[in-house]
């Protein structure tokens, strides 16, 4: 059987390996998962809970090991890991499991006439389809709501992480009926394939390009799809903004996880009269950061996830400093290492591949501004629309942070929302979203029963 090895991108050493799933052999788990669903879909939502209630205290238990392995298999630094595993576990995910049953409980209707319940019940079969970035909460937060949902799920984790991967599916499989939970390892044939098959969703995590191909497969039999999608976030600095607490952000959020996040800072948008002094103190604050193995506690910046993706940023920033953006700092790998450097680049514009297409690497931009409308209509200006984030005095911020076309807006914070609220993207970054009380709904089939009173 032909096995699939994944590798350190810090070292280039063998993490471990699995089994290939033979793409012709897709069809026969969708009928494993269909035969076991049944079963499973009729459990009350609360019942599944506690079913898979244990699954928390053994991912806490099994925290520094999980995190240790998703360092050495994806490259993030072992803290970041560690905080990615317990975000699924313990306290966290029995707290996600009481939103669920929530999210899931009946709803009553009443009129004089009639009385109408609203269910929302399993579609079936849900394919999973992840990425390697966030390698354990991303399958964490598609099977997951597929589950409680009552859904038999299938997951196709990224070919570059499915050690980690396969780790998730033993802990809740353990749990769980046979066929509830399958995994699928591959690469692009085992995708399609799975998208191809007798599924009923489909639930993906990855580029714009492959999300387009996805739903394309799908609308042939209007299968349900859930999509988050790439993004080019922008970051606007306002005139009155405090610029150190911004430049610090901007680097954070620019950097972390070596840019390899689908809400990394990717545009920053600066006043002219601000931006010497701002790309001054961003260069100050990335001389800190520490570049090098994940293993390392003081590491801060990771490798690269592989080559390909190493290149493609190295192409953007020798693309941007050919068409006039001045190279501040970083940018520099060595040979075939998949470590590199921090770059700031400073003068960047929107004919430069760098601000139109997503970058996905420790990269930051910084385009000069004459003005608010100008940040506001450059930041505007592409088919993406994950998050955006404003800094400036709060009033201000938040007025600008409304003409803002994204689906999640921090002012003078990160763009994620708190606790119960949705992870959505505008335009082509999202096709759906996930959490909070409706995105779980979204991996359930809305029923409406009405009985006529008397």
């Amino acid at each position: 059987m032909a096995t699939l090895t994944s590798n350190n991108p810090a070292t280039g050493e063998p993490v471990g390996e699995v089994p290939v799933t033979p793409a012709e052999a897709i069809a026969d788990l969708v009928a494993r998962a269909r035969a076991a669903q049944p079963a499973w879909g009729a459990i009350e939502p609360q019942d599944r809970a506690d079913i898979l209630r244990p699954a928390a205290a053994a991912i806490a238990s099994r925290a520094k090991e999980l995190s240790e392995l998703l360092t050495r298999e994806m490259g993030k630094p072992v803290r970041e890991a560690k905080g990615e595993i317990l975000s699924c576990g313990g306290d966290a995910l029995e707290r996600e499991l009481a939103d669920m049953v929530e999210a899931l409980r009946p709803e009553t209707l009443h009129s004089e006439r009639a009385v109408s319940t609203i269910y929302r019940d399993a579609y079936g079969v849900c394919a999973a389809i992840t990425p390697w970035n966030f390698p354990f909460s991303m399958p964490h937060w598609m099977c997951l709501p597929a589950l409680m949902a009552g859904n038999a799920v299938i997951l196709k984790p990224s070919e570059e992480t499915p050690l980690i991967a396969q780790a998730y599916v033993d802990i809740v499989s353990e749990v769980l009926p046979d066929d509830v939970l399958q995994v699928v390892h591959g690469a692009d044939d085992q995708g399609k394939a799975l998208v191809e098959s007798n599924v009923d969703m489909i639930a993906f995590t990855g580029s714009r390009e492959t999300g387009k191909h996805i739903l394309g497969a799908a609308a042939k039999h209007l299968k349900r799809a859930v999509l988050e999608l790439g993004g080019k976030d922008p970051l606007i600095v306002l005139s009155d903004a405090d610029m150190a607490k911004a430049a610090r952000f901007a680097v954070r959020n620019s950097f972390r996880n070596a840019g390899q996040v689908c809400i990394s800072t990717e545009r920053i948008y600066v006043p002219e009269a601000a931006a010497d002094d701002f790309v001054a103190a961003m260069a100050e604050e990335t001389a800190k950061l520490t570049v090098g193995d994940g293993m390392q506690s003081d590491t801060r910046v990771g490798p690269m996830i592989n080559r390909r993706q190493r290149d493609h940023v190295r192409a953007q920033i020798d693309d941007a400093v050919s068409r006039g953006a001045r190279l501040v700092r970083g940018g520099e790998s060595e040979g075939d290492s998949l470590f590199l450097t921090p770059a700031i680049l400073d003068g960047v514009d929107h004919d430069m591949a760098v601000a139109r297409d997503e970058t996905f690497g420790p990269v930051a931009c910084v385009i000069r501004v004459a003005s608010d409308d100008e940040a506001v209509n450059l930041a505007n200006d592409t088919p993406f629309g994950l998050g955006a984030v404003v800094f400036g005095a709060p009033d201000h911020a938040a007025r600008v942070a409304r003409r803002l076309t994204a689906g999640m807006i921090g002012v003078n914070q990160g763009c994620g929302g708190v606790a119960g609220s949705p992870w959505v993207g505008a335009r082509e970054s999202g096709y759906g979203f996930h959490s909070s009380r409706d995105g779980h709904r979204q991996f359930a089939q809305t029923r409406v029963v009405t009985q006529a009173r008397g």
